[in-house]
C-alpha cells in the first residue's frame, strides 16, 4: 500500500494563527498530502478551501483524504505562481487567509523515482510537476560550469561549489550522470575528509541547490506572497513556514517592505512626522521555531521558521 504520511510541521501553531472563520475563504499554496488543507476544512462550516500543487500524485493523494469534506475545497494543479489567476478563474479576488508550508514533502523523497533524495538510486529528476520536460539531468548535464558553481553556491550555500561543479563537468565529459548515485559519488569525492564526517549529509546542500533551480522555487515564492497580499481582507493573514535562510529571507523582506513607509527615507530628512499607516501588521516579530518536542519527533522541522503578516485595512 503506497505511504501517504506526512508530518506537517508547526501544524497547531499555523492553523491558530490562520485565525480562522468558519465562512471564510482560505488557500493552502502547498497541498502536500494535505495536512494543513484538512486541519483548516475542519474549522469550516460554509467557508472554502482552494489548494494548489504542481504533483499529480499530491493532488490525487489528498483528493482521497480530503473527500469526506465535499464540495468544501478545490485542488488546483498549478505553481503557487499563478496564485492570483487561477482564483480569479474561480471569481475569487479576496481571501480569509492564505499558508504555504514551502520546501518538499516526505512522501516526495520517499518515492525512489522522483529523483530527490541522495539516500536511494535512480534517475536525475527533482521535478515538482512531472510534466514539466526540464529536470535535474538537463541541469546537471547541460549548464556551464560557472552556472552550476553559482547555483550549488547560491541556492545550497556551499563552500565547496567550486570543486563540485568542476568535478560534475569534468566526469559528464566522458559519460553522462544519469543517476542520483553518480551525482552523490561525485559530490561525496569533492568534499574533504571533515566535511564527510558532519552531521548533515555531504550531498544535502547540492541537491537543495539543484532542485531549487529546477523547480524555480524563490522566484515563484516571491512573486506569490506579492500577489498573496494583495488578495487578503481586513484581518486575512498569510502563514508561512520555510526550511532554509534563502527562503526565509524573502518572506522576511517582503513582510518588512509591505509595512514601510514609501517615503520613510524623504521623511527621516525632514523635521515633520509622515502620517502614512501601513495596511500591514507583522504578527511575529521573530520566527517562531517548533518545539525540541517536535524536533525530536519530526527531524525534519529543525530549521523550520514560521512568519506571519496580517493586512489590517
Amino acid at each position: 500500500m503506497k505511504n501517504l504520511s506526512h508530518t506537517p510541521v508547526m501544524l497547531q501553531e499555523s492553523v491558530i494563527l490562520l485565525e480562522i472563520k468558519p465562512d471564510g475563504i482560505y488557500v493552502d499554496c502547498t497541498l502536500g498530502r494535505a495536512g494543513h488543507s484538512r486541519a483548516i476544512l475542519e474549522q469550516l462550516t460554509t467557508g472554502k478551501l482552494y489548494a494548489f500543487d504542481l504533483d499529480q500524485t499530491a493532488l490525487d493523494d489528498s483528493n482521497a483524504l480530503l473527500k469526506q469534506y465535499g464540495k468544501q475545497y478545490f485542488l488546483i494543479k498549478s505553481n503557487f505562481v499563478n496564485l492570483q489567476h487561477e482564483l480569479l478563474q474561480r471569481n475569487i479576488t479576496k481571501v480569509d487567509g492564505i499558508i504555504y508550508d514551502l520546501g518538499i514533502s516526505s512522501p516526495q523523497v520517499d518515492d525512489e523515482t522522483r529523483g530527490f533524495s541522495y539516500k536511494t538510486n535512480s534517475r536525475l529528476d527533482m521535478r515538482m510537476d512531472q510534466n514539466q520536460k526540464f529536470s535535474a539531468w538537463d541541469l546537471v548535464n547541460t549548464y556551464s560550469y560557472q552556472d552550476l558553481r553559482n547555483i550549488i553556491k547560491t541556492y545550497g550555500e556551499e563552500s565547496f561549489a567550486n570543486q563540485i561543479a568542476k568535478n560534475i563537468v569534468n566526469l559528464r565529459a566522458k559519460k553522462p550522470i544519469d543517476t542520483t548515485e553518480q551525482l552523490t559519488n561525485i559530490i561525496k569525492k569533492s568534499l574533504p575528509a571533515k566535511q564527510k564526517n558532519k552531521n548533515h549529509h555531504p550531498a544535502k546542500k547540492t541537491y537543495q541547490a539543484i532542485r531549487i533551480a529546477v523547480n524555480n522555487e524563490l522566484h515563484s515564492l516571491q512573486f506569490s506572497l506579492l500577489q498573496a497580499l494583495k488578495l487578503l481582507n481586513p484581518k486575512g493573514r498569510i502563514v508561512v513556514i520555510s526550511f532554509h535562510s534563502l527562503e526565509d529571507r524573502i518572506v522576511k523582506n517582503i513582510f518588512l517592505e509591505a509595512i514601510k513607509d514609501p517615503q520613510a527615507e524623504v521623511f527621516a530628512k525632514l523635521p515633520i512626522i509622515s502620517n502614512w499607516q501601513s495596511d500591514y501588521k507583522i504578527i511575529t516579530k521573530k520566527p517562531i521555531i517548533p518545539s525540541q518536542e517536535e524536533i525530536e519527533s519530526n527531524p525534519r522541522s529543525r530549521s523550520a521558521k514560521l512568519r506571519v503578516i496580517e493586512r489590517i485595512n
